[in-house]
């Protein structure tokens, strides 16, 4: 995940990666070891990895002077999808 702002914050950072973890993980952690056709966000769509990827971009609620730009998301050790907003 790659996120920017237009400036850094007082300490000299875009956002703090503890956070950010957080953030992702309220995300990700309900689908971890799941049948993702199960969950009520993919009940209509295809829980691709393009999917999965522009699921979590959507749910990541980041501050208004940040922006997200990418969400890369890993099927296999060589295959991802990245989610470009």
């Amino acid at each position: 995940m790659t996120v920017s702002a237009q400036k850094l914050d007082e300490i000299g950072v875009v956002m703090d990666f503890h956070e950010l973890e957080r953030l992702v993980d309220e995300i990700v952690e309900p689908m971890h070891n799941r049948n993702l056709n199960e969950l009520g966000a993919f009940k209509a769509i295809n829980p691709s990895a393009e999917n999965v990827a522009v699921h979590i971009g959507e749910k990541l609620g980041l501050a208004k002077n940040m922006k997200l730009e990418s969400v890369e998301v890993w099927e296999t050790e060589e295959n991802s999808a990245v989610f470009r907003p």
